[in-house]
C-alpha cells in the first residue's frame, strides 16, 4: 500500500469510480474539491475532503500536505471563456504545489490523437495539460485514451442516447471515424496499477481495448445488444457544429462541453504503440464484451440502488415523466405512517392477487387484458401465498425480484412492454413511524420506448398517487385492528380517490 493518495476530479465519471476502488483498498485518500459537500456522503474513514481551486495555487499547498502519489483529473471543458488557457494555468499550479510538498508521482488521464494531426482544441489541450505537469514535476505517469464505455461516460451516452431516440440515423463523416475503445473497468485497472509504477522518469502510456471502431460501428453494436435495428444514412455536409447542434436536440448531453466534445470526434483516436500492454499486466475487454459489462453492471447498481438515498441527494428534482437516472426513467412518491416498519410494510407484502393493488383495480385488469391481447401473460396467474411473497413468485404479470421484509419489495415487469419496468417499495423508520417509499422505474427500449412512458406518465400520477395513500390508510388500520381479525378484514377494503405526497 502507498502512502496517503490526493485525488482530484472525484465528484466527476472517472474520479468518483476510482474513489469507491480506493476505499475499498483501505486506502488513505485526500480528495481536493472546490464544493466539499457534494462529497460528503461518499466518504468513509480513510477519507478526507479538503476544499481547494487549482486556478488558487493559495488554495493547494494544505491539501498536499503528507501526500505521495497525486491523480489529476481536471479540465475546464465546462467552464466559461477559453477552457485550454485555464487548463494550462491548472495544470501548473497542481504540478508546482506537488513538487513543494516533496510528492513523488502525478498520474494523468489524457486523450488519445496523433499529434502530428490537426487535432480539435480539446485533444490539444488534453495533451498540453500532460506537458506542463511533465515541465514542472520529475514523474508524470499518464494516460492517453479514447472512448471510455461505462454507463456515465459522456461519450457512451452520447451514444446510447442518439440509438436510443432515433430509429433512422443522418449520420455525418465523424461517424465513420475510428477509435479504440476502453471498458470503464479496464481503464480502472490501469490507473490502479499505476500506484506500482517504480519512482523514476515521466512515462506516456496508450491505452485502449484490442478493437479498433467507428462510431457507427459502436452504434450498431449498442444497438444490437438492445435489441434495436437502426437505420444509418450518411451525409457529406453535416460540420462538427452543425452536429452540436444536431445532439443539443436529441441527446441529454451538456450543451457547452458537447459542442467541445463534438469536434473532436474529426480525430481519429487509435493506439500507436503497445507500451501500456507490455509495462502492466492488464488485458483490456472487446468492444461487445465492454458494451456487455456496462450494461450488466447498470443493472446491477441501479437492483443495489435506495431510492430513499438516491432522490434525497441530488437526483430528487421533480420534472414532467420522472428524474432521470441513466437510461432509466423514475417516477417516486413517499407517504409517512405513525406505525413501525412491520405494519407499514404489512399491506405491501399481500399486494396483489385477490386482494387487488389498493387503488384502480379495474384499471390494473384493463391493463392485465390488453396484455392478453398482445400475446402476454395478463393478470391471471395471481399469486402463490396471499400473506407471504417470496423472491421468484409470480405475482399476476409481476415477479418478485427482491423481498427483505420489513423494508423492500421490489417487483419486475412480465407484461409486454417496449423496455423493463420495476414497482419498487422501501418502508424506513423515522421519528413520526416510518416512511413508505413507492418507486416505478421504466427502462425503455428505443423511440417506443419513450412513448409509452411519457403517454402513459399521467395515468401513473393518478394511480400510483392513490395506491400509495391506501397502502398507508390500510397499514394505519391494521395497527388497529386485533391481530385475530386482520386476515379476515383484509380481502375486503374499499379504497377512495386520494393523492399520496410526490416527489
Amino acid at each position: 500500500m502507498t502512502g496517503r493518495i490526493l485525488l482530484t476530479g472525484a465528484t466527476g465519471y472517472v474520479g468518483g469510480r476510482l474513489l469507491t476502488l480506493l476505499q475499498q483498498r483501505n486506502q488513505l485518500v485526500r480528495c481536493l474539491s472546490r464544493r466539499p459537500d457534494a462529497l460528503a456522503d461518499r466518504r468513509n474513514e480513510t477519507t478526507e475532503i479538503v476544499q481547494g481551486d487549482v486556478l488558487d495555487a493559495s488554495s493547494l499547498k494544505a491539501a498536499f500536505e503528507g501526500v505521495d502519489t497525486a491523480y489529476y483529473f481536471v479540465h475546464s471543458m465546462g467552464a466559461e471563456g477559453d477552457f485550454a488557457e485555464q487548463d494550462r494555468v491548472a495544470a501548473e499550479n497542481f504540478a508546482q504545489a506537488a513538487v513543494a510538498a516533496g510528492v513523488q508521482r502525478i498520474i494523468y488521464l489524457g486523450g488519445l490523437g496523433n499529434p502530428d494531426h490537426h487535432l480539435s482544441k480539446h485533444l490539444r489541450s488534453r495533451q498540453e495539460t500532460g506537458n506542463v505537469l511533465r515541465l514542472h514535476h520529475p514523474q508524470v505517469v499518464e494516460f492517453r485514451a479514447s472512448i471510455v464505455i461505462g454507463s456515465g461516460s459522456l461519450s457512451f451516452e452520447m451514444i446510447r442516447a442518439l440509438v436510443e431516440r432515433l430509429p433512422i440515423m443522418i449520420c455525418p463523416k465523424w461517424v465513420s471515424v475510428k477509435a479504440q475503445p476502453i471498458a470503464i473497468e479496464d481503464l480502472l485497472m490501469y490507473l490502479m496499477a499505476a500506484l506500482e509504477v517504480p519512482h523514476g522518469s515521466s512515462q506516456v502510456y496508450e491505452i485502449g481495448g484490442p478493437d479498433q471502431v467507428s462510431y457507427g460501428e459502436l452504434m450498431q453494436e449498442y444497438a444490437r445488444q438492445r435489441g434495436l435495428r437502426r437505420w444509418m444514412i450518411s451525409v457529406p455536409f453535416l460540420t462538427p457544429y452543425l452536429s452540436s447542434l444536431w445532439l443539443g436536440l436529441v441527446t441529454p448531453v451538456y450543451a457547452r462541453v458537447g459542442r467541445k466534445l463534438v469536434g473532436s470526434l474529426r480525430n481519429p483516436t487509435l493506439l500507436s504503440n503497445n507500451l501500456a500492454i507490455r509495462t502492466f499486466d492488464i488485458v483490456p475487454r472487446s468492444v461487445p464484451d465492454a458494451i456487455q459489462r456496462a450494461l450488466t453492471n447498470e443493472d446491477r447498481e441501479f437492483a443495489e440502488t435506495r431510492w430513499s438515498d438516491a432522490l434525497s441527494s441530488g437526483g430528487s428534482t421533480k420534472n414532467w415523466g420522472g428524474v432521470r437516472f441513466g437510461s432509466r426513467l423514475v417516477d417516486s412518491r413517499k407517504v409517512t405512517v405513525s406505525v413501525p416498519p412491520e405494519s407499514a410494510f404489512a399491506p405491501i407484502r399481500r399486494i396483489g392477487g385477490k386482494k387487488g393493488w389498493y387503488y384502480g383495480n379495474w384499471l390494473w385488469s384493463l391493463r392485465g387484458f390488453l396484455d392478453l391481447l398482445v400475446g402476454g401473460i395478463g393478470v391471471r396467474r395471481g399469486r402463490r401465498d396471499p400473506e407471504h411473497l417470496r423472491v421468484g413468485d409470480a405475482l399476476d404479470f409481476w415477479r418478485v425480484e427482491a423481498s427483505e421484509e420489513p423494508n423492500l419489495l421490489r417487483l419486475q415487469a412480465e407484461m409486454k412492454l417496449p423496455g423493463r419496468a420495476w414497482l419498487e417499495f422501501e418502508v424506513t423508520p423515522c421519528p413520526e413511524g416510518s416512511e413508505i417509499r413507492q418507486t416505478a422505474i421504466f427502462d425503455p427500449v428505443g423511440l417506443s420506448g419513450l412513448m409509452y412512458w411519457y403517454g402513459i406518465y399521467p395515468l401513473h400520477q393518478f394511480v400510483f398517487a392513490g395506491m400509495l395513500r391506501n397502502i398507508a390508510r390500510e397499514a394505519n388500520r391494521f395497527e388497529t385492528v386485533p391481530e385475530a381479525k386482520q386476515n379476515d378484514s383484509s380481502e375486503g377494503s374499499d379504497y377512495s380517490n386520494v393523492a399520496a405526497e410526490e416527489e
